[in-house]
């Protein structure tokens, strides 16, 4: 029969790849099915954000976000400051009666504080202390970092040899003296990480600032959301605090780097 089939039929050639027309079929489906899915995709990422300039109402939330987290931040480091040589304070006068009262007084500050959920204490400063969604949100958020920020700087505090301040003592130095220009510039190092963190934590954290109707970010992605019916603006949201966090995370650890440097001289 020669190179003909036994059935007749011309054999393939060899090294032809032979293709099934049901699997091209199906390979062409698949490739319409994934065009027409990133075409969708783009159509809701345009109506999400570009259409009608709907972009600048991500910005404008935004920098709401970022400056609520700046604020807050500032009053919670003054507040976990205070509460912080409070503490130390009263624990080398235990004699002080007032100073006493001032450590009990912190006490409940930071177990209340860090108790009650953050939502709550954003609802009782905008019905009770503030007209104004904004401030009550600088300063409940403050409030509630304070809180923690006082342990930050406590436990960092505390990481410091009680030798320096006798050292600082023994030259003459009054306490607060020496707390200022000795302690605290040694222990900054052990405390800007964990402030690192509970800024990005604070950042987050602002996403609940919509529950007083302020226009953040969260807020914004939220009410494009109403207006075009699609889900897209809330993940736009969500790629920006992500950026936003792995870009802080990216400066910590860089700092944190040149910390550990600096220790080993």
């Amino acid at each position: 029969m020669g190179e003909k089939g036994a059935a007749g039929g011309a054999a393939p050639e060899c090294g032809r790849l032979w293709r099934s027309p049901c699997g091209i079929a199906v390979a062409k489906k698949g490739g319409l099915l994934f065009v027409e899915g990133l075409e969708r995709i783009l159509q809701d990422l345009y109506l999400a954000t570009l259409y009608k300039d709907r972009w600048v109402l991500y910005l404008e939330g935004l920098g709401t976000t970022l400056i609520l987290a700046a604020l807050a931040c500032i009053i919670g480091v003054c507040i976990g400051v205070m509460v912080a040589l409070v503490h130390y304070t009263a624990a080398g006068r235990k004699k002080s009666l007032g100073w006493r009262i001032a450590d009990r007084f912190c006490n409940v500050y930071t177990t209340v504080i860090r108790g009650t959920p953050i939502i709550v204490q954003l609802l009782i400063c905008f019905t009770i202390l503030f007209s104004g969604g904004f401030e009550a949100c600088v300063f409940a958020f403050g409030i509630n970092s304070g809180a923690y920020v006082s342990e930050v700087i406590r436990a960092g505090i505390s990481s410091i040899d009680p030798g320096q301040m006798e050292a600082g003592r023994s030259l003459g130095l009054s306490q607060a003296a020496t707390m200022r220009l000795i302690v605290l510039p040694q222990a900054i190092k052990n405390i800007l990480p964990s402030l690192f963190n509970e800024f990005i934590a604070l950042l987050k954290e602002t996403s609940v600032a919509g529950y007083i109707a302020v226009r953040d970010l969260t807020k914004v992605s939220d009410s494009i959301r109403g207006i075009s019916f699609l889900s897209t603006p809330l993940f736009v949201a969500a790629a920006i605090y992500l950026l936003l966090v792995m870009g802080m995370t990216a400066i910590q650890k860089k700092m944190e780097r040149r910390l550990a440097q600096s220790d080993r001289g």
